[in-house]
């Protein structure tokens, strides 16, 4: 019997990711320049993931030191670490069970981090309640939607299910939707508008999905990824609406709630808007929002700790998204205690505070100097337009590539905007990622790259991606 022909449909319908194209070369020309083979640089720069310690950035000593006594139980009782360490550290170990981060917990995440969870959304949504029984920490937020979406898709349906879902989007997203058998009824972001959520869009989506698919739901990335857009109060109360009319499961990515430095943008949650306008929005409106330690000034992207707030379910579907979340037992329990970490770090007064706020200002100054700088770079290159960034930890711009370079890209097998990082990966050593993994308009191109990472980092890469590219439009103007 082989295997492949065994294999659910879904999962062989499921798209290739271009990324792993662009990996293997990077893996290839790692190789090269340790086996000395000259290159007109000395190492990758690889910049392609949402992730910033991979980019370069050092992890919080805080949030280590404390994760430190935890595994290794023996420093609580040493002067090496600070006091307030050594509490935090002794605290998280009482509320395992057998003192001990190898113990299983319980499904929805350690009671004590859950509850403490329930607080910090209280807190931040100007004291809407959060019970905690809606709350479940899991292995990531991206872990925790998946297991949303299984909830609504319908794989036995006649009609298959549709799940509204925005252009440009991450990728782990539709990859899931994908491998459910789900519809992505796309809409798409006004990239001219900053990439603003219009529900005109919305609207025309859900038309365009009559007679192909059921829309039972809307998953939205606020602050976006890759688009770095943060929608206003006004926008969110027009989305809130729509779902209401159309009877959609309103499903919110918020895991970059942290990084917002656009000077008139703010970041609230969709639970907080939908609480403020009442009556009968706030209490029939289901929601699910999310929200990640990988992600923000802290991240902790190989952790795996993030949550799931749900809002206005039916208690006899919560029993089936119990089941569904018991199914793999527990979230890693370093991720749930970098979770608390995150949701309560230390204040003024602490003896940690001091050290925690000049390397968290430290990373924050240099996020918004790259964003600043890399939107100026790229405007000033010919063929490169970048919108605004307000929040996020991403630059997506727009990249004109001339026909000749096209025709090419189409002769070795590849996309036009893959063939453009295949070549500044190889001729330059940075390592992007092409817009059409993400999506975007027919005709349109566009590449990503993470901006949090240190200054120093991002100067040599803007170099090298400036000299690279007007190479390329010589060549192939």
């Amino acid at each position: 019997m082989s295997v492949l022909q065994e294999m659910s449909p879904n999962v062989k319908q499921m798209r290739q990711l271009e990324y792993a194209v662009l990996a293997r070369q990077a893996i290839r020309i790692r190789e090269e320049l340790k086996q000395g083979v000259r290159k007109p640089y000395k190492e990758v720069i690889d910049v392609c993931w949402g992730d910033p310690h991979r980019a370069g950035i050092k992890p919080l000593s805080f949030v280590r030191q404390v994760l430190a006594a935890c595994l290794y139980p023996q420093l609580v009782n040493s002067d090496k670490l600070p006091v307030d360490v050594r509490q935090r550290a002794q605290r998280l170990l009482q509320e395992c069970c057998g003192g001990s981060v190898g113990a299983y917990t319980n499904t929805r995440g350690i009671p004590k981090i859950v509850h403490r969870v329930s607080e910090f959304i209280t807190r931040r949504d100007g004291g809407a309640p959060s019970p905690p029984e809606n709350i479940y920490i899991s292995p990531g937020s991206q872990w925790a939607l998946t297991n949303m979406l299984k909830i609504l898709v319908n794989s036995k349906a006649s009609t298959r299910t549709g799940v509204l879902t925005p252009v440009p989007c991450h990728s782990t997203t539709t990859l899931s939707l994908e491998g459910l058998g789900a519809v992505i009824v796309p809409y798409y972001l006004s990239e001219r508008q900053g990439w603003e959520l219009q529900v005109e869009e919305l609207q025309r989506a859900l038309e365009s999905a009559k007679g192909v698919c059921n829309p039972v739901a809307l998953y939205v990335i606020n602050p976006g990824n890759p688009s770095g857009h943060v929608q206003s109060r006004k926008s969110m109360q027009e989305v809130i609406r729509l779902v209401s009319e159309k009877r959609l499961f309103l499903l919110a990515d918020e895991v970059y709630q942290e990084c917002v430095y656009g000077e008139n943008s703010e970041f609230v949650s969709y639970k907080r808007v939908l609480a403020e306008m009442g009556p009968p929005l706030s209490d029939t409106v289901e929601l699910a929002s999310f929200h990640s330690a990988s992600k923000g000034y802290m991240g902790e992207c190989g952790l795996r700790g993030g949550y799931v707030e749900l809002v206005n379910l039916d208690p006899a579907v919560m029993k089936y998204i119990y089941t569904i979340f018991s199914m793999d037992t527990c979230a890693p329990v370093l991720g749930q205690m970098a979770l608390d970490l995150m949701m309560n770090p230390p204040q003024p007064g602490d003896p940690s505070y001091p050290l925690y706020d000049v390397e968290k200002q430290h990373i924050r100054t240099a996020l918004v100097h790259n964003v600043k700088t890399a939107r100026a770079v790229l405007n000033s290159l010919p063929g490169f337009c970048c919108q605004p960034v307000e929040a996020g930890i991403f630059v997506f711009p727009r990249l004109h590539i001339p026909p000749k370079a096209i025709q090419k890209a189409k002769e070795v097998g590849m996309k036009p905007d893959t063939f453009y990082c295949s070549r500044l990966l190889e001729e330059a050593g940075v390592l992007v990622s092409p817009g059409c993994e993400y999506g975007q308009k027919e005709g349109t191109f566009h590449i990503r790259f993470c901006i949090m990472t240190p200054q120093d980092i991002m100067e040599e890469l803007l170099k090298r991606l400036t000299s690279f590219h007007t190479q390329f439009m010589e060549d192939f103007s």
